[in-house]
Order: C-alpha cells, then sequence, then structure tokens
C-alpha cells in the first residue's frame, strides 16, 4: 500500500513516516498542500493521512476538494484539533477516520489497516487462498500451516495483488508500491520479486499475463 502523509510538524511526520515504512508500506511525506496536490497527480495513492492546519491552508477544503471532484482514496485526519465539532466538520468532509495528536503509533497502524481493508470489500483481517492462510493486520503468512517469512518488499506486492483479487496489475503500479523503500527499483525488481513469491507461496498464486502484467491466481 502506498500512502500519502500530509504533515508539516517534522517531529511527528519523521515518526509516522518511519512507523508506515516499519509496517511494510510505502509512504511520500509532504508538508504542504500545494506539495501535496503535486504529489496526488502524479501517483496513486492507496491512502491519505492528512493534517488540518498546513502553512498554506486548512486540510478540510484540502479533503472537501478531493471529494467534490469524486476522488474516493481513503483519508485518516491526524489533528491536534479535538473538539467534537471538529471531528464531525472533518467525517462530514468525507474523512474516513479522526486521530486526535499525541497517539500511539500503534494505533495508527491498526487504524490505517482497518480502512484499508473496509475500501477492499472485506474488513476481517483473517484471509485464506488455497493453500495460504494471511493475517493483513499481524502481516503473517501461513503455507499450510507453516509460517513463511517474506521481506518488506515482497509483503508490499503481496498485499497489492490481495487488495485486488483477480485484477491485472501493471508492473509500473506494483513499482508504485515499492517506491518509498530505500533501495532503487531496477528494470527486474518486479520479476524477481515475483519469483521470489512463487517460491515461498507457490508457484501458481501469481499469474502472468504476458505484455500486460500480473494477477493473483485462482485458489
Amino acid at each position: 500500500m502506498r500512502i500519502l502523509l500530509i504533515e508539516d510538524d517534522t517531529v511527528l511526520g519523521a515518526a509516522v513516516r518511519d512507523q508506515i515504512a516499519a509496517d511494510g508500506q510505502s509512504v511520500d511525506w509532504v508538508q504542504r498542500l500545494d506539495a501535496a496536490g503535486d504529489a496526488q497527480r502524479s501517483t496513486g495513492y492507496d491512502l491519505i493521512l492528512l493534517d488540518l492546519m498546513l502553512p498554506d491552508g486548512r486540510g478540510i477544503t484540502f479533503l472537501k476538494a478531493l471529494r467534490s471532484r469524486g476522488d474516493v482514496t481513503p483519508v485518516i485526519i491526524l489533528t491536534a484539533l479535538d473538539q467534537v465539532s471538529d471531528r464531525i466538520e472533518g467525517l462530514n468532509a468525507g474523512a474516513d477516520d479522526y486521530l486526535v495528536k499525541p497517539f500511539d503509533l500503534a494505533e495508527l497502524s491498526a487504524r490505517i489497516g482497518s480502512v484499508a481493508r473496509r475500501y477492499t470489500g472485506n474488513p476481517n483481517p483473517i484471509l485464506s487462498h488455497g493453500a495460504l492462510d494471511v493475517d493483513l493486520a499481524a502481516r503473517s503468512v501461513h503455507r499450510d500451516g507453516k509460517p513463511v517469512s517474506l521481506t518488506a518488499r515482497e509483503w508490499a506486492l503481496f498485499e497489492a495483488f490481495l487488495a485486488r483479487p483477480g485484477q491485472l496489475l501493471s508492473k509500473a503500479q506494483l513499482e508504485e508500491k515499492l517506491y518509498a523503500f530505500d533501495a532503487e527499483v531496477e528494470s527486474n525488481t518486479i520479476e524477481v520479486h515475483v519469483s521470489r513469491l512463487r517460491k515461498k507461496l507457490g508457484s501458481a498464486v501469481i499469474v502472468t499475463e504476458r505484455g500486460l502484467g500480473y494477477r493473483l491466481g485462482k485458489p
């Protein structure tokens, strides 16, 4: 999952960025609304974390504009504004969740997972796919009852397939899931990681559509 973090507090922003990365997600961090708009125009995000008080405007205005043009990207508000009226305003503007600062980073991770699962149509964090049992909240996989260890990049790709069962994902779409990790995304990165996933999870777990991309295999 690729996340856009809009937060001008450098200490909190760094902590949230590091937490998301540790969870195996990719994140782009911006500190202004104009930079957030630029990021959105160039990248497809799975979720947005939005502060309400930014140097160049209010997050609520950004959120309302997002929803007015039909963008349904899930949004979690992160703010120090803790009045009930503030929460109502945020939720009525189209936010999916509202977290008041200071907050526990583990709770943020849980809320990100919960909102993301609702948008994929399955709020249950436990999935079964053939011989695989997957816990999305714990980011764990068992194959025939035995635990399988996935790297952060492997998990990011596998989660992308699980979120869109049966849907074709292009190489470019999959590369976007990896851009926020430290190492370069080389021309054969996706092929390498898909090969590793097949070795760990089963040869049929990911199907190649030659010249088009990849999709999750049938259970």
